[in-house]
């Protein structure tokens, strides 16, 4: 397949596309400047615009690209970016999907388990409703912006991605080294869930989503074990033989964060339903086998 993505600098795209290429696909990656290779296509989702000529002929997208959320804290300049940035971005791949002589057939568009809000301890699967909140407004906004494509005739997919385990970017990139250091320890009251994925799943999710033709609409992708975040600590403590009894207190994490900590301390039980009755299979359904993957990324 033609497959072009977006977002293919980031720590998902980066590992996605040479999986793709490995898989003998032929991907395009989108640039926010002018083209420089005979892999790239330039758009600018500010402004609306994407190279349609270099676009036609493609067989799916898969649109990743998007604004850090733990990126910079939460002022009301960088909360208008994540959504903007979201928002926008799909509102121009989806404009140009559709303007296309011949349309792909699939946009597999990226969302984030930031739909459900604070669950608390109650697990949460794709049929629940959007939770409360600015993570839970930007994703609802996010995935109805992909929506003309859906009445364009293109099957769309959102995969709603949890923390993913990766040395090489995102949350556990941070927490990796203070791990390492022996200064890790809970977040907060520890009880809250964290419901993450490994990297390599995420990528098969994907390539999964990507392929099941039966498969529309919001898909979780997170391992089938949810944790709380004290689990998560000692699992962590135990995988690099360090001690995790340096506890961060909720107040220190707000002073330090600002609103963003509300996400850090806030909780997400979010089960993949869709990708377990549908036969994807985990290579790392536990978190042990997911942190020593991401420590041998490094």
């Amino acid at each position: 397949m033609k497959i072009a993505v977006t977002g293919a600098s980031g720590l998902i795209g980066s590992a996605l596309v040479p999986h793709l290429r490995g898989s003998g696909h032929d991907v395009m990656r989108l640039v926010r400047r002018p083209a420089a290779s005979v892999d790239e296509i330039s758009w600018d989702p500010r402004s609306g615009s994407v190279d349609l000529t270099r676009l036609e002929g493609t067989d799916a997208v898969i649109h990743l690209a998007g604004a850090g959320v733990g990126d910079h804290r939460w002022t009301d300049a960088y909360k208008r970016e994540i959504l903007d940035s979201r928002v926008d971005g799909t509102h121009t791949i989806v404009t140009a999907m559709t303007a296309l002589e011949k349309r792909p057939a699939v946009l597999v568009s990226a969302s984030a388990i930031g739909w459900y809000g604070d669950t608390g301890d109650r697990p949460v699967d794709e049929s629940a409703p959007a939770g409360t909140g600015f993570l839970a407004d930007v994703v609802r906004a996010w995935e109805a912006a992909a929506g003309p494509a859906a009445a364009a005739g293109i099957r769309v997919v959102h995969p709603r991605t949890g923390l993913v385990v990766s040395s090489k970017g995102g949350a556990w990139a941070r927490m990796l080294p203070l791990f390492k250091a022996g200064l890790g320890g809970k977040l907060g009251s520890g009880r809250q869930y964290w419901s993450w994925i490994s990297l390599r799943d995420e990528i098969r999710a994907l390539v999964f989503l990507l392929e099941n033709e039966a498969l529309s609409g919001p898909v979780n992708l997170t391992a089938p074990t949810p944790l709380t975040n004290a689990e998560v600590t000692s699992i962590m403590g135990t995988v690099l033989h360090r001690p995790t009894l340096l506890p961060a207190p909720a107040f220190a994490l707000k002073a330090a964060l600002g609103e963003f900590s509300t996400e850090v301390l806030g909780s997400a039980r979010v089960i993949p339903s869709v990708l377990e009755s549908t036969g994807f299979t985990f290579e790392d359904p536990a978190l042990e086998s997911a942190l020593r993957a991401a420590l041998a990324e490094s």
